[in-house]
């Protein structure tokens, strides 16, 4: 079963210097339980795709369709961790991971053994009373996490939610990401433009082309799971690795 759908997608922007058009003819689907990372370079419309698959942006041409149903708007279904965890500073880890649950209405005292239990899941336990600048930028990331899972989501959305760490924190939380997919089996669309990333997390990763984007490739990544520090030296890793990045020299005839 597809979970989302992408097909025949464009989204052209007006701009004081006319149409520019960031996304042509995207098609794609991701399956129930997938993890697929999207690859490109800066500019080439991975965060507008994530815009459109939130539901926060309607495309110029072509539909969007999550469990079957088109995307018309923000839906309840579809969690988002974003670039920067944007935790509200006043508000201590166990209401950050609430603010959903308070926009949608919902009974804060009904969802707080769930925001404790994903806080355990995500390796925060005994946090739950700090305040975000008591907390690392990994623990915050965790935290984001948390949030975009609080409401149960069936697709799970993450605009490079490793963007702004540093190279340790990032190994690690690749690990942890890993860990709370399997555990949660929730569809992910993961926008990245780290290779190693997108090898190590993915089941698929789709490669697009510079703006306007559209998938130019989809290779499958068939490395087994449990995936560990092991996996990156893997030959198989390094090859997949090595296929990807060949994606984006120039090649010969380009101008």
């Amino acid at each position: 079963m597809s979970r989302l759908a992408v097909e025949n997608v464009s989204l052209v922007y007006d701009t004081s210097r006319g149409p520019l058009t960031a996304l042509s003819d995207l098609s794609f689907k991701v399956g129930d339980g997938e993890f697929v990372s999207v690859l490109g370079p800066s500019g080439c419309g991975k965060s507008t795709l994530l815009r459109l698959a939130s539901g926060l942006m309607a495309p110029s041409q072509g539909t969007l369709r999550l469990s079957g149903e088109a995307i018309k708007g923000p839906r309840p279904d579809v969690g988002i961790v974003f670039q920067q965890p944007t935790l509200l500073p006043w508000r201590r880890v166990i209401d950050n991971v609430l603010v959903p649950i308070r926009a949608m209405g919902r009974s804060l005292s009904e969802y707080r053994p769930k925001a404790l239990a994903l806080l355990e899941l995500v390796g925060l336990k005994g946090f739950e009373n700090h305040y975000p600048h008591e907390l690392s930028g990994g623990m915050q990331q965790r935290v984001g996490i948390a949030r975009g899972l609080i409401h149960d989501p069936s697709m799970l959305l993450m605009d490079e939610p490793f963007a702004a760490l540093d190279a340790m924190t990032r190994e690690t939380m690749m690990d942890e990401i890993q860990r709370i997919w399997s555990t949660t089996a929730k569809s992910v669309l993961f926008i990245t433009h780290s290779i190693p990333e997108a090898v190590y997390l993915s089941d698929r990763v789709l490669v697009m082309s510079p703006r306007p984007g559209r998938v130019i490739e989809e290779v499958a990544i068939d490395l087994p799971r449990p995936r560990t520090v092991a996996t990156l030296d893997d030959r198989r890793f390094v090859a997949l690795s090595s296929h990807l990045r060949a994606q984006f020299r120039p090649k010969a005839g380009d101008p």
